[in-house]
């Protein structure tokens, strides 16, 4: 009986060993946790992203007041018939 008892404390001993230290244990179950909340952040990041090229991209499509202000900010055009006025700022510190 007391070697039945030895056995079993050796088998449960090698099985909480294994669960917490293991190949595939809890060390290893929360390092992937922790990988796997991370992504889905950057996850969450990059559809907003998404949403909001999805968002311009109608507005291209849709309107020409998206289309107009790029013309105006990306490439410096200006429509017929308006002034244009450049400030420029004193660089002397």
């Amino acid at each position: 009986m007391r070697v039945f008892c030895v056995m079993l404390l050796l088998v449960f001993a090698w099985l909480q060993y294994e669960f917490w230290l293991g190949k595939n244990g809890m060390s290893d179950y929360m390092a992937l946790t922790e990988n796997v909340a991370l992504q889905q952040k950057a996850n969450a990041e990059l559809a907003q992203r998404n949403q909001q090229m999805y968002a311009e991209i109608n507005d291209l499509h849709q309107g020409l007041e998206a289309v107009e202000e790029r013309a105006r900010h990306e490439l410096g055009m200006i429509k017929p018939g308006e002034t244009f006025f450049r400030i420029v700022g004193d660089n002397t510190p």
